[in-house]
């Protein structure tokens, strides 16, 4: 009687927070190989670990070894990480190299995380943004050129190459324990900015559901793209009251606004482009999603919430 061969997956980002929850809800029935060309992370004796620059030569050492089954690329970098040089080669030329050698080895399913960023923040956005949108974003802040190019890649492998069955994901602001990213920086400070005059309605979904939702498209290969997000919203400056936040107004004039965002929260960069969202409401349509891969978020706005009040960083 013969072994079912387990899955071989390559997970990409491995040093941040979400990757690390999906690798622990599939270390069961998966061998998992983590990436990531920030820092080498310890995940367990049981998971290889690589610090690797994608486009050099040793990546594609790992296909040789490993003989992947499917990758799931959450190694996307934000643009407070990195210079745009830098940033654009991880997230565009990075994400060319791997989708390449994912075509040249035979891989059968690739997940790619993208972010609802790319639709871009403008006054005229419909009131619910589905996959069929343009992406407004490339044209209004250079800030997000890497992201939504990352995006064309990978809509241009996946209809070129149907076999990889790859799934892009388009989440709202991912938010919760671990997570670095402005949005979770701004709910969990003692103090947020706000633009006077402004507070969009936005969504938040809890990394724990975000997690749930990539595993739920790895065991479903249904190739497209997909929004992902819960169907409730709330306005900016209330989800600040409910954190905790002190509001702190801003006038809502670039580019000095910027500055005086990260003057207030105490960080070296804060990223021009989220202005635009500070301003307009960027609701996306998660139905498709919802109804395909039959996802529903376990953790409710109160919850979010919650924790960011009960867990404050003093600035």
């Amino acid at each position: 009687m013969t072994t079912k061969r387990r899955p071989h997956i390559l997970v990409t980002g491995a040093a941040g927070a979400l990757a690390q929850q999906v690798i622990n809800r599939l270390r069961k029935t998966c061998d998992l190989v983590a990436v990531d060309f920030r820092e080498q992370v310890y995940l367990g004796d049981d998971i290889p670990s690589y610090c690797i620059d994608f486009n050099k030569r040793v990546f594609e050492d790992l296909f040789r070894r490993y003989e992947f089954d499917g990758v799931i690329h959450l190694g996307r970098i934000l643009s407070s990480q990195l210079t745009r040089m830098r940033r654009y080669n991880a997230n565009v030329l990075g994400t060319q190299k791997l989708l390449d050698l994912s075509q040249k080895y035979g891989i059968r399913r690739i997940i790619v995380l993208s972010t609802y960023h790319v639709y871009g923040a403008v006054a005229y956005n419909p009131a619910l943004i589905d996959e069929s949108a343009p992406l407004k974003s490339v044209g209004l802040s250079a800030d997000l050129v890497d992201s939504v190019e990352l995006e064309n890649l990978a809509n241009i492998y996946l209809w070129r190459y149907p076999e990889l069955n790859i799934t892009i994901l388009r989440p709202c602001n991912i938010v919760g324990p671990g997570v670095r990213n402005s949005m979770s920086s701004l709910l969990g400070s003692e103090r947020a900015p706000v633009l006077a005059g402004f507070s969009p309605m936005m969504q938040f979904i809890h990394i724990d559901d975000m997690a749930d939702a990539i595993v739920l498209a790895w065991h479903k290969p249904t190739k497209g793209v997909f929004n992902v997000a819960p169907q409730d919203w709330v306005a900016y400056q209330h989800a600040l009251k409910l954190c905790g936040c002190k509001r702190i107004p801003l006038p809502s004039i670039p580019p000095v606004v910027p500055k005086m965002i990260s003057r207030v929260l105490n960080l070296r960069s804060f990223p021009p482009y989220l202005l635009g969202f500070f301003k307009y409401p960027v609701i996306i349509d998660g139905r498709a999603f919802a109804n395909e891969f039959e996802f529903m978020p376990k953790r409710p706005l109160k919850e979010i919430f919650y924790y960011y009040k009960n867990n404050k960083k003093p600035v």
